[in-house]
């Protein structure tokens, strides 16, 4: 099952990081599948209900995921839902370029090494934990960051030498 877009105009979400994003969904992806052949309802189609349901007002995600945005701006157009904000984050990959996530086989962090993996994490995200808290539990680390979180901080691609 699929959303008909035809007739609507070009849709522009605005990221709090990233550059205005502006896409024809018709030229640039045609129809949206809302109900895929399996009868599970797509992605795009849950994620807009979802964070609607749950009363999202900020959504921050990976920028491998901005060009889905204009998608999931015209579902909530159609629906008649609000939409959150948005931040795009950079990519933090490995050698060969690939991202690093789970889906991507990324290995976990392991629990000893979670307070050293949060304080690196951090550091990418423009806010570099004080020396005071270096090697802090992981829950005094994150009250800190949100007192410290600052988007215009952030800086592009990460690369970690370590394996993948």
């Amino acid at each position: 099952m699929r959303f008909r877009v035809d007739g609507f105009g070009p849709v522009t979400v605005v990221d709090r990081l990233q550059p205005p994003l502006t896409q024809s969904v018709d030229a640039a992806v045609g129809d949206v599948v809302v109900r895929r052949r399996d009868g599970f309802y797509a992605y795009q189609l849950a994620v807009v209900v979802d964070d609607a349901w749950q009363g999202i007002t900020d959504v921050v995600r990976g920028l491998d995921l901005y060009d889905n945005t204009p998608r999931q701006r015209l579902l909530q157009q159609a629906l008649g839902l609000p939409a959150p904000r948005y931040l795009h984050l950079p990519l933090v990959v490995g050698r060969d370029g690939a991202k690093l996530a789970k889906s991507e086989g990324a290995p976990a962090t392991s629990r000893p090494d979670a307070s050293r993996a949060l304080s690196t994490v951090l550091g990418w995200l423009g806010v570099p934990p004080p020396a005071g808290l270096l090697g802090a539990a992981p829950q005094e680390l994150l009250g800190w960051a949100v007192t410290a979180w600052d988007p215009g901080k952030i800086q592009g691609v990460t690369t970690v030498s370590s394996e993948r």
